[in-house]
């Protein structure tokens, strides 16, 4: 599960994450929704230990992310929107790289390779170099290389950016079958769609703080137009106003 505390994350004189409070449990699909420059981003960071808090604390499966960083990341997996891979190595390389980071047996990732790169069609990918692999195919090898070790928490950002509407129904799958399995899934995107499809709960995120957060029943009984859009950007917009 993850739980967030009064988590505020400032650049100077900016505050890009406002005090936001948030308990996702485990086996969730939720998503978040925002503009740009919402904080989403920032918050994942932070969640995922890439950034350091100004105040308040992250724990991921009762773990402060913060005082116990590496026991934190063992529990979790994290697909960037544009995810840093080793571009010299070829994705079967890549994967026995990433299975022994997290202590995997070379049985186990071979295994565990095989079925999420037939699932998500890298077959014919497997022995080339990533460096000459197209944006997409790139995502496709970083999110099997995250899945491989079963994590206990999965968080992307924009994990549909690059991928064909193909890839992206078997994306949606895969994280459907892991929550219901007891994953706890975070999503961010700009995709309302996604949200409306697949999320459990739904949090709207605007300037560094959470406008609202519930099911998408919960969120309609807020707004006369039961429409997701519609509740977006009566949150969203003019929100300074």
């Amino acid at each position: 599960m993850i739980e967030i505390e009064g988590l505020t994350k400032c650049f100077g004189d900016l505050t890009a994450v406002d005090n936001i409070s948030l308990t996702v449990p485990k086996g969730e699909f939720f998503v978040i929704l925002g503009p740009n420059a919402a904080g989403k981003t920032t918050t994942i960071k932070v969640m995922s230990g890439l950034m350091k808090a100004t105040r308040g604390r992250v724990r991921i499966c009762g773990i402060d992310t913060e005082a116990n960083p590496l026991e934190a990341r063992k529990r979790m997996a994290y697909v960037p929107d544009f995810p840093f891979l080793y571009d010299k190595l070829t994705p079967t390389e890549f994967f026995r790289f990433t299975g022994q980071l997290f202590g995997m047996e070379e049985a186990a990732i071979q295994c565990e390779a095989k079925v999420l790169a037939e699932r998500f069609s890298l077959g014919e990918f497997l022995s080339k170099s990533i460096e000459g692999l197209s944006h997409g195919t790139k995502q496709r090898v970083a999110i099997v290389s995250a899945l491989m070790h079963a994590p206990e928490v999965f968080v992307l950002d924009e994990p549909m950016v690059g991928l064909d509407p193909h890839h992206a129904r078997v994306l949606k799958d895969i994280l459907r079958e892991r929550a219901d399995e007891g994953m706890t899934v975070f999503v961010s995107t700009h995709q309302l769609s996604v949200a409306e499809e697949m999320a459990d709960r739904i949090g709207i995120m605007n300037h560094g703080k959470l406008a609202a957060v519930g099911s998408h029943e919960e969120l309609q009984a807020t707004n006369r137009d039961n429409k997701l859009e519609s509740i977006f950007l009566s949150l969203t917009l003019n929100a300074d106003g």
